[in-house]
């Protein structure tokens, strides 16, 4: 393969698709892989633990509602583009949201700081931790 800065086009490929900045080494992507005691992880760009809902089906929100004010789904900013194992699906209420592998992405509005998993088998196991 063709080298960029030393770095392959394949490689540059990986890393935009987890939503890394090459020439920076930061996060510029819905989320950003943090490893943990139980392996990488999904986080928002501000270190929030992600979550995905058993009862979502790929490409599709069933969290709306009261569930979403709990279940905070994870938005994309204005122009943003899906790419890779990134999509961006619409919710019923028309607001977009991100998904990974197609399933819609969330932060637990329980978790108050970085690195919090407090939502891990909540609702009688039907909420996970996001993995890449």
């Amino acid at each position: 393969m063709r080298a960029l800065n030393g770095m392959t086009i394949a490689t540059v490929i990986l890393l935009a698709a987890f939503g890394y900045s090459a020439a920076h080494g930061q996060d510029t992507g819905p989320a950003k892989i943090s490893q943990t005691a139980m392996g990488p992880i999904l986080a928002n760009s501000d270190g929030m633990t992600l979550y995905t809902y058993t009862r979502d089906m790929t490409g599709y929100s069933n969290c709306n509602d009261t569930c979403a004010s709990v279940w905070l789904p994870l938005t994309p900013a204005v122009g943003a583009v899906a790419s890779g194992d990134w999509s961006i699906i619409l919710r019923d209420d028309g607001k977009p949201q991100w998904a990974y592998k197609g399933q819609p992405l969330y932060q637990f509005s329980k978790d108050t700081a970085p690195g919090e998993m407090t939502g891990d088998g909540a609702d009688k196991g039907r909420w996970h931790i996001a993995k890449p």
